[in-house]
């Protein structure tokens, strides 16, 4: 196209390309942003107006606004009542001393928050990665999801505009009781249903309403890095109970309870994070046998429960969710990006979190619940679970015959699960600062203790089976 030289911030002679491969508005604004950018229109010069605009080059006023609209969105215009728009003086961003922003790996703690910077790609390892908590995108369904999201907003395109209710999408809650119904968990939603951002905001509601400075918590050792950094926050006194393939060692635990008197344990019953461990019958029996005596609630974590094929067993359940609140979500078979996740207990708890669920971010977004809603309602999540759990079930066994082929032993092959627990023979943090030298995250087993103990296993995601060269890395680190 031909633009003649601006006149007193007017473009008299431009004229737009009709019928190209861009719209009329983005060719506008790409011309205003060229020259913007270029200093060929200078910060603090005014822009044609919107009806002089549109009579010079042939088009709408419509379309005028939303290229102006749009160059107010990136920051390069600012509007000014009744004056019209202005360039934007740039900028420029701080800039920080390099020792800040790139620390060498050996320096680095690797605790929680390294695991989580380096899983959300802004720290140094992100060329391959075993360490993962999700699935990759093409594991998943964005076709189904979008789809979802589609009918969701054509079904209550007002409601998108609105608070939705405090406890969630009561549609939604209707279907998770359903489901839960069938599990053998008999909760009303309207009374013992509570639907959170995701697994953890609901762990950190129930953490914000029973732990108190000083508060003695149990936990899993090994468990999830997530919980001990939350519990920290709170500055609860965390104590680690071991974790076996049929559930918590239970001496230990009866010990502990006498001794220490907890407010609360935390337990990922069914495929354990991250050795894929299920709860056995005896040990949940004994579980609740305790909390009864010694006094304590138990918060049963589900997040990874939809991978396991059948029928397991579940503290809540068992207890009827007297003491029992339990926690799970979508977002590992789902899309992480819907945050969507629920709580279920008793009645008077539900009320109390609800009240704290209002005060810290009012409602959750309904966009998410109504798209999930729609999921479980045409029966599409079912259908998406059973191909997903058929295809992490294979890449697992992938993964453990790789691992051993890397000279890593196994104590027991999980039968579900996303995660492969694996003994390296060495320090596993010296393993890890070496792999992250080498653009390579591993997630050491010291990050899945409280007191970060020496540990010599490591957590591999079964979506590692598609990424062959990580495996000659690691191979020849050990």
């Amino acid at each position: 196209m031909t633009v003649m030289p601006a006149q007193h911030g007017t473009f008299p002679l431009w004229k737009p390309v009709r019928g190209g491969d861009t719209t009329l508005v983005e060719q506008l604004e790409t011309e205003f942003a060229e020259r913007i950018e270029t200093h060929r229109l200078r910060p603090g010069s005014r822009l044609p107006s919107v009806r002089k605009m549109a009579e010079s080059a042939g088009l709408s006023r419509y379309t005028v606004m939303e290229a102006y609209e749009r160059l107010l969105a990136r920051g390069l215009v600012l509007s000014r009542p009744g004056a019209g728009y202005f360039v934007r003086s740039p900028v420029e961003p701080p800039v920080f001393a390099e020792a800040i922003t790139q620390a060498p790996p050996e320096q680095s703690k690797l605790d929680v928050t390294w695991l989580l910077r380096e899983m959300f790609g802004t720290g140094q390892s992100n060329r391959l990665t075993a360490a993962s908590g999700v699935l990759p995108p093409h594991w998943l369904d964005a076709d189904l999801i979008a789809s979802a999201i589609r009918a969701a907003a054509r079904e209550d395109s007002a409601g998108l505009l609105q608070y939705g209710h405090p406890q969630g999408s009561p549609q939604l809650r209707r279907h998770i009781a359903a489901m839960l119904g069938g599990q053998g968990i008999a909760a009303h939603p309207d009374h013992h249903l509570l639907m959170t951002a995701g697994v953890t905001h609901g762990i950190d509601l129930v953490l914000r309403l029973m732990v108190q400075r000083g508060d003695t918590v149990l936990v899993e050792e090994p468990g999830w890095p997530l919980i001990f950094g939350r519990l920290a926050a709170y500055e609860a006194r965390i104590i680690s109970v071991p974790r076996g393939r049929e559930g918590p060692d239970l001496e230990v635990l009866e010990r502990l309870a006498a001794e220490h008197k907890p407010k609360l344990f935390l337990i990922n019953s069914v495929v354990h994070n991250p050795t894929g461990y299920t709860l056995g019958a005896a040990a949940a029996h004994d579980i609740l046998r305790l909390a009864e005596k010694y006094d304590f609630m138990v918060l049963e974590d589900d997040t990874y429960a939809d991978f396991h094929d059948g029928t397991a067993i579940r503290l809540a359940s068992m207890d009827r969710l007297q003491r029992v609140i339990l926690v799970t979500g979508y977002a590992k078979t789902m899309a992480a990006g819907l945050r969507v996740g629920v709580l279920a207990a008793r009645p008077d708890i539900v009320a109390r979190l609800t009240d704290l669920k209002l005060l810290a971010g009012l409602c959750t977004p309904q966009l998410g619940e109504n798209v999930m809603a729609r999921l479980l309602k045409d029966g599409h999540y079912g259908r998406h679970l059973s191909r997903l759990r058929q295809r992490v079930n294979q890449a697992r066994q992938k993964c453990a015959d790789a691992l051993i082929g890397c000279g890593l032993t196994l104590p027991y092959l999980p039968p579900a699960g996303i995660f492969v627990w694996a003994d390296c023979g060495q320090d596993s943090e010296a393993v890890a600062r070496a792999a992250s030298a080498k653009g390579m995250l591993l997630a050491p087993g010291t990050l899945f203790s409280p007191t970060q103990a020496p540990s010599s296993m490591l957590r591999f995601t079964v979506s590692a089976v598609e990424q062959p060269e990580l495996w000659s890395v690691l191979k020849g680190l050990l």
